[in-house]
């Protein structure tokens, strides 16, 4: 059995409390400590009143200030729209050619223009630009609709086959499924593959030579290189949106693709489109 220890002089007086032979001394907390602890229960308190504090069901306590993150971010937009007022006027008044002539405005639209980009536009095309499946490379030289200053503004305005826009851009390749039998079907696509120096059946796609004249040339050519003023795509580039495997291709020709881009005219203001055109042209795949 333990020993409660004697108290040695000087010793503070204990609680009174008592485990295994290890009592507890009442030593008080320091002066200064506990006013500094004071301070902070007065200083919570009046924050609370302050600043939004208490959540409520649907929101929380103003504060009797009236601050909020929201309202800080709010102004600290509105002050950087007005100090970026002046560009975006001259973004805007400048002629679409001449932008890059203006070093200082250039530069302005590709900063300008990238936020834009990081904004609204990477989730489909990607953070650098660079597309998926089913959403273009804007780093390459290969552009439907163009890819001048002018159509891209015009193509970013609009947009591709979407209902928001009747100056949209629009075609529609037709799902060959319904129309080519299934072997016809094998033989187009043995012969698109060919165009792009792929291996493929060679018998297979002479046949498939016959049928893409017939049904095909309308659109990508006689040469398959296709015409980029009605989104019909060059087959002879190696370059593809949704993939150039034979698996693939016999997908896209059968059902068709039907790839829908949003029209931006009244999502973002024009000195945004004319900058995240800017941002677009200058990455390299530019005409």
């Amino acid at each position: 059995m333990s020993k409660t220890p004697e108290k040695k002089s000087g010793d503070p007086e204990t609680t009174g409390h008592e485990w295994d032979g290890i009592q507890e001394f009442n030593n008080p907390l320091p002066r200064w400590w506990l006013w500094i602890f004071y301070a902070t229960i007065v200083w919570a308190v009046i924050y609370s009143i302050m600043y939004p504090a208490w959540p409520l069901v649907h929101s929380a306590t103003a504060g009797v200030l009236g601050w909020s993150t929201r309202g800080q971010v709010q102004q600290e937009m509105v002050e950087f729209e007005e100090a970026n007022a002046p560009w975006n006027a001259k973004l805007v008044e400048t002629p679409l050619d001449d932008i890059a002539k203006d070093p200082e405005l250039q530069q302005y639209a590709v900063n300008a223009g990238g936020a834009v980009f990081r904004t609204w536009c990477a989730q489909c095309h990607g953070s650098g630009a660079q597309g998926a499946k089913g959403f273009p490379n804007l780093l390459d030289d290969a552009w439907l609709w163009g890819g001048t200053l002018d159509e891209i503004v015009t193509t970013v305005s609009y947009g591709v086959r979407n209902e928001e826009s009747d100056d949209a851009h629009y075609s529609e390749m037709p799902a060959f499924g319904e129309i080519l039998e299934p072997a016809e079907i094998t033989q187009v696509v043995q012969y698109v593959m060919s165009l792009t120096g792929a291996q493929s059946d060679d018998a297979a796609a002479q046949a498939g030579k016959v049928v893409f004249e017939d049904n095909c040339v309308a659109c990508h050519g006689e040469d398959g290189k296709g015409d980029i003023t009605q989104g019909a795509p060059n087959l002879t580039d190696a370059i593809w949106l949704y993939g150039g495997d034979e698996k693939t291709l016999t997908e896209t020709v059968t059902y068709s693709r039907f790839g829908v881009m949003p029209a931006w005219e009244n999502r973002l203001t024009e000195a945004q489109i004319r900058a995240v055109s800017s941002y677009v042209h200058q990455l390299g795949g530019g005409q």
